[in-house]
């Protein structure tokens, strides 16, 4: 076995590869898994308590819900640049949008906090 440390996108992994012997493929085992790109509600029954927050690192081009608005689970309510493409931010759940916490060509950091719901 050997161990490796290996950088992918500002991500740390160390890796152990073992040798099975002759199968030609040698198993990667990442031992820490690179955080969830998806936002993640967290329901505290107070006004704005469903967070939306930025999967990556980006430029917001786009404010596509307006405080106040009324959305769907899977609308988008913001839209990043990320790496050159347009990356939707979506609505975890059903609700309002309480809060627009970002501007239009704002650079964003990954796990900033774009809006709230409610």
């Amino acid at each position: 076995m050997k161990n490796y440390t290996i950088t992918v996108n500002g991500t740390v992994y160390d890796v152990t590869v073992e040798d099975k012997g002759g199968s030609g493929v040698s198993p990667v085992t990442p031992a820490a898994a690179p955080k969830a790109a998806a936002p993640t509600p967290v329901a505290t029954g107070a006004a704005g308590g469903v967070k939306i927050e930025a999967g990556a690192a980006g430029k917001v081009v786009k404010i596509a819900a307006a405080a106040g608005t009324a959305v769907k689970k899977g609308d988008a309510v913001v839209v990043l640049e990320v790496m050159k493409m347009e990356t939707p931010v979506v609505a975890p759940q059903d609700g309002t949008v309480a809060s627009i916490n970002c501007n239009e060509g704002q650079q964003v950091e990954a796990g900033a906090l774009l809006a709230t719901m409610n």
